[in-house]
């Protein structure tokens, strides 16, 4: 069974990552979201630069896809994004209110709320992140050291969206945990 479902149209690197902690990942085109043909997974992943198109063309599938995401997500499935790699990017097909602000750079984590999802990254440590979110209903865990949202979560149903601008690969903590707290959905 497929834990994770990577949503991209060439191999990534990100892929072994997965694999190597244990968890079962399956890349697909954004255009299979909401068909009869995917398997229930845990978790549904989409890398940095979804909507960026000098990476990759699934962003449209994204889009088009919003009351499949929150079905997913609603059912118990945790829905991970990270950064758009746009420089204004409105998440309109998420079931939460999210703007993201691309910026690059070396900063500085501060956690300013309690949830396990914080292990994604040590807040003791400089990370790199490609931008911050200016707009959100959701709940801010994680800020960069001025001041702005990097780390950001929305529990709808019985699942949990996700949304970082953590330009780093998951700790092996955050895929154990999302692991363990997911429910497999159909997505």
């Amino acid at each position: 069974m497929t834990d994770v479902m990577l949503l991209w149209d060439d191999p990534l690197l990100f892929e072994k990552l997965f694999t190597e902690n244990g968890l079962k990942c399956q890349r697909v085109l954004s255009t299979s979201v909401g068909t009869p043909f995917l398997p229930p997974c845990k978790c549904v992943v989409i890398p940095t630069g979804f909507a960026n198109p000098a990476y990759t063309k699934i962003c449209p599938g994204i889009e088009n896809n919003a009351r499949s995401f929150e079905r997913f997500v609603r059912s118990g499935g945790i829905l991970v994004v990270f950064g758009a790699l746009m420089p204004e990017y409105g998440h309109d097909w998420l079931p939460m209110k999210l703007t993201y602000i691309e910026k690059h750079g070396e900063v500085g984590l501060v956690q300013v709320s309690s949830h396990e999802v914080s292990c994604i990254a040590d807040v003791q440590e400089s990370v790199e992140c490609d931008g911050y979110y200016s707009e959100t209903d959701g709940n801010v865990i994680i800020e960069n050291s001025e001041g702005n949202a990097v780390l950001v979560i929305k529990e709808i149903g019985d699942g949990l969206v996700i949304a970082t601008t953590i330009h780093e690969f998951p700790s092996s903590a955050f895929l154990k945990y999302i692991s363990e707290k997911a429910k497999r959905s159909k997505i």
